[in-house]
């Protein structure tokens, strides 16, 4: 009998430090453990480190509090303006408050996955194409806002929403590229009217300084003839005033009046 008991009680001993051993849990310091206890739920979560979990009293959910990516899938937008396109974006997320996160919602992944798309349409649906392209910032801080509002009650906080790519319809990219090419050569007509302004007005100016000195023609045409030599060119420019042939032809139209021989001058009128 007392080798039966020994026995027995060994057994016995045996199975409890099994049911102990199995009841050791290690959480790693991104984990927290959701206890239920006869399904209630315990005030706070456990972890990190080594807790017992004494089944089937106790049933632990575990928690990841690390950041998570999730990509919402390309959304067919129409624009304010009714244009085209699909969109897709990235969000990301950490939980804060494990003990929400495991009973407020069943799968907060995937309801954060469905509350960003259907965001997403409607916040881009609300805005001009031109608006979505140059205002990215605005927009992600305005996606942000939105669904941290609605997965702050499941202890989810939203870090950051990024509007990832956005596609746009083959005539739009050549409505766009056309657009661009006009807006370029609209700059470039811009400058060269500019420049030219400023070379007529420095011309000006240049002109109205040779102006207070007549030796300074003449020096600027030596200057000239200097620059000319140096290329090693054979051909030598004279510069002849305006004023001389002018001059010249009030003389031969006045020899003319004194009954020398002129060119005759016929006009034509056409009714």
């Amino acid at each position: 009998m007392e080798s039966i008991g020994v026995g027995f009680g060994t057994i016995i001993a045996v199975i409890v430090a099994i049911y102990i051993l199995s009841s050791i849990k290690i959480l790693a310091e991104y984990e927290r453990g959701v206890i239920f206890r006869l399904g209630r739920l315990l005030d706070m979560a456990k972890g990190p480190g080594v807790i017992l979990v004494f089944a089937p009293v106790d049933r632990m959910v575990r928690v990841s509090l690390r950041q998570e990516a999730l990509e919402v899938p390309p959304q067919d937008i129409i624009t304010r303006d009714n244009v085209t396109l699909k969109v897709n974006a990235v969000i990301f997320l950490r939980v804060i408050e494990p003990r929400k996160a495991v009973v407020e919602v069943s799968n907060y992944v995937y309801q954060t996955s469905q509350f960003a798309q259907t965001t997403l349409r409607s916040v881009l649906g609300e805005l001009e194409l031109d608006e979505l392209l140059a205002h990215r910032d605005k927009i992600n801080l305005r996606l942000q806002s939105i669904l941290d509002t609605h997965t702050s009650p499941w202890g989810v906080k939203v870090t950051n929403v990024e509007v990832k790519q956005v596609d746009l319809p083959e005539s739009m990219l050549r409505a766009m590229a056309k657009q661009a090419e006009a807006e370029r050569e609209k700059r470039s007509k811009i400058i060269h009217a500019e420049g030219e302004f400023s070379a007529a007005q420095r011309l000006v100016d240049a002109a109205r300084l040779l102006a207070t000195e007549s030796v300074s023609v003449q020096l600027r045409y030596l200057q000239t003839l200097t620059e000319i030599g140096v290329e090693k060119n054979t051909t030598v420019v004279f510069p002849v005033p305006v004023d001389f042939f002018s001059g010249w032809q009030k003389m031969m139209s006045g020899v003319g009046g004194n009954g020398a021989p002129s060119t005759p001058t016929t006009s034509a009128k056409t009714t």
